[in-house]
């Protein structure tokens, strides 16, 4: 227990008396060191808390005088004032003037009697300061003894109900997600909005740095979790004392031994969802009901899934043709995408993942359902390393979508984010891989002649309104706000000075192609940076 004012007061072998009738309220202050000095401004060599003494060598007798000297010695984070007296000493009870100033600046003045040295008060500060500091250090190993049993246990919830029980301070796990694993109380199993958030921040920095913040009162930290890799993060709500502080380092220890034993522990379940995959990938036409029933028997149940490719080497490429492989740097390379695959089958549905070699490294490939926010899974536990995402599909089409996914890493290296194949956007993706001045020769080419007629832009305008529908009248008259009668006549005339035919495939390719241009599928810069020359006759 910390050291109070009163404390010294009720020991009869000091002796010490109140100069005045003190508040309990200043009583009750904490002392953490004794000290003596005579200088007559000494609060500059002051730290807080201390139990000043003095003879009164130079104290002024002045009352403006003795209320500077008070003054100075609360500023000074003093926590009492200790007159001696005695026998040849230039007091033998406490001047009036000092008692005034003292009572008046809230500082308790005490005196100390002439049997009683300076040296025996100084003693027993420091003897409960140090008793204080063992006792705490007694109840920190206690509370460490307490976990350590506990960690022999099963999982978590031992070693967080020890912690509550030794320090009163709530304790509760979370996944890197922010998903709740186990908690020390059932009162803390909610955590506040504001701790969420918290939460979300450190998932954020990994294994970079904890956090805290105070919210309804109440202090809230995050601590995470993880040997090598995040494994999750602990939220204290609550204030540890200074016993509880020192072995929350301890708590942290344990509970990420705990945690990598749990990801060991899990291992056989991610191999054999590896060879799930494996086997849903293996058979060119899988049935549809075979399919549905893999995704099913790992809890994924959507209609429609996306395969998904990481290339987990990063975006630096493989080694040069004239690098000698190097053992120890392939095995930590396999270890990092094992490592990386296991995150990113904790943050995926139904945890189909693996990783299989692939040029020039090993490539990570997962199915996941089509409402997964994939990218945002993969700038957390998979960032800056070029990615594919393939288009949603059935289960039994999902080889394809995997295909696809792989494809786009060549992309996705080359824009530095994870490149996604949609409908909406495959061919504006493609587009933008070409020559920017040729893909814009290429449609002033195909769109000249409409270009040089007088109502060209309208022309155009019909042309890839009726595209974009694909072919449908009536949709493209309500488009354009038009009948579908000056539909047709418009697109005859521009068959007409173009050439083509909309019946004709390569035909409708090339316009299709030409008007998306146009559009903005390419962006209006040339190969070299600069603005594309506009086409003829605009």
């Amino acid at each position: 227990m910390p050291l109070h004012l009163s404390d010294l007061l009720a020991r009869p072998d000091l002796g010490l008396s109140a100069s005045y009738d003190v508040p309990p309220r200043l009583l009750a202050r904490t002392i953490e060191a004794a000290t003596v000095s005579d200088l007559p401004a000494p609060g500059k060599w002051l730290q807080g808390g201390e139990l000043l003494m003095t003879i009164g060598l130079l104290l002024p007798e002045e009352p403006a005088a003795c209320r500077a000297y008070v003054r100075d010695v609360a500023e000074g984070g003093a926590a009492c004032l200790a007159l001696g007296l005695g026998q040849g000493l230039p007091y033998q009870e406490a001047p009036e003037p000092l008692v005034t100033a003292a009572e008046e600046a809230g500082l308790p003045l005490l005196t100390v009697p002439d049997e009683v040295p300076f040296i025996a008060v100084t003693k027993a500060v420091f003897d409960a300061r140090a008793e204080e500091q063992r006792a705490l250090l007694q109840r920190a190993f206690a509370t460490q003894r307490r976990l350590t049993a506990a960690a022999t246990g099963d999982g978590l919830r031992p070693m967080l109900a020890e912690w509550t029980a030794a320090t009163g301070v709530g304790a509760a796990v979370f996944d890197p997600l922010g998903r709740l694993l186990s908690a020390g109380e059932p009162a803390h199993r909610t955590p506040l909005a504001q701790a969420q958030d918290l939460i979300e921040r450190v998932a954020a920095r990994g294994l970079r740095g904890s956090a805290s913040s105070t919210a309804a009162g109440q202090q809230l930290e995050v601590q995470p979790l993880g040997a090598r890799r995040l494994r999750g993060l602990l939220l204290l709500t609550g204030r540890p004392d200074d016993a509880a502080r020192s072995v929350v380092p301890g708590l942290v220890s344990l509970l990420s031994l705990e945690l990598e034993r749990r990801h060991l522990r899990d291992e056989p379940e991610r191999r054999r969802r590896s060879a799930l995959l494996s086997e849903l990938l293996a058979d060119e036409d899988p049935a549809a009901g075979r399919a549905r029933d893999i995704l099913r028997s790992v809890g994924l149940t959507a209609e429609r899934v996306r395969g998904v490719v990481v290339a987990a080497g990063g975006g630096t490429g493989g080694r040069t043709a004239s690098a000698a492989p190097d053992a120890g740097a392939a095995g930590a390379a396999d270890g990092a995408a094992q490592e990386m695959a296991a995150d990113l089958a904790l943050a995926m549905p139904g945890g189909l993942v693996r990783v299989v070699d692939g040029a020039p490294g090993a490539v990570i490939e997962a199915v996941v359902g089509e409402d997964l926010d994939i990218r945002d899974v993969l700038a957390r536990f998979a960032p800056r390393c070029p990615a594919g995402i393939g288009p949603a599909t059935a289960p039994e089409a999902v080889r394809v979508s995997l295909r696809q996914a792989t494809g786009l890493l060549a992309v996705s290296r080359s824009s530095g984010e994870p490149a996604e194949a949609r409908q909406s956007q495959a061919s504006r993706l493609l587009l933008d891989l070409g020559d920017r001045r040729t893909l814009h020769g290429y449609a002033d080419t195909v769109l000249g002649p409409l270009d040089l007629a007088d109502n060209g832009e309208e022309l155009i305008a019909t042309l890839t309104a009726w595209l974009e529908t694909g072919g449908a009248w009536d949709a493209t008259s309500r488009r354009l706000g038009v009948h579908r009668h000056t539909v047709r006549n418009r697109l005859d005339k521009a068959m007409d000075l173009t050439g083509r035919r909309l019946d004709d495939p390569d035909d409708r390719f090339d316009l299709w192609l030409a008007t998306r241009i146009r559009r903005g599928g390419a962006s209006a810069t040339g190969a070299d940076g600069r603005p594309a020359a506009p086409p003829p006759g605009r």
